[in-house]
């Protein structure tokens, strides 16, 4: 029975360092690779250079991922709280529905931050998503600095953007 204990926690602690090893910094300056993709709301292209000079979180979702629609709160926090210093949410959706799917969600949840039909090539140019929720955080010069693979709390990435802004 104790060994059984031991090897759960073991296995337990294994399982929080590589999650906290997940969300690493990334170790050289890695460029945002370029987009221009559609708005899910109204269809109009949004080039990634609009947003040049801001720090982001770029974050891959689809509407039927539960771990990315437990997100959302915490995203439309991060935009109310750090819009006016430079700082925007940009989400990026996966979703084959196509965007009337997305609109209807971001009308739902009322997103308040950019959400943008990724396709493929935007995925593979951020270096592949294995899975989703997967997000970038970016600083004002356009480099990506971490990358967080699945749902992260609210107060790492408050602490995150913090030492970009």
């Amino acid at each position: 029975m104790l060994y059984r204990i031991k090897t759960y926690y073991l296995l337990a602690m294994a399982c929080m360092l590589l999650t906290f090893a997940a969300a690493s910094t990334v170790g050289a300056a890695v460029k945002m690779p370029a987009f221009a993709l559609p708005s899910a709301v109204d269809g109009k292209v949004v080039k990634s250079s609009s947003f040049r000079g801001k720090a982001m979180l770029v974050t891959f979702f689809a509407t039927w991922c539960p771990p990315c629609r437990q997100e959302i709160p915490t995203l439309k926090k991060l935009q109310e709280e750090f819009a006016d210093k430079g700082f925007s949410v940009v989400g990026l959706s996966v979703d084959e529905g196509g965007p009337r799917v997305v609109a209807k969600l971001v009308k739902q949840e009322a997103i308040n931050y950019p959400v943008l039909m990724a396709d493929r090539a935007t995925a593979n140019d951020f270096g592949g998503i294995a899975g989703i929720p997967t997000s970038f955080l970016i600083n004002r010069k356009g480099n990506v600095v971490k990358r967080y693979p699945g749902y992260v709390p609210h107060a790492l990435l408050v602490k995150d953007i913090e030492s970009i802004l």
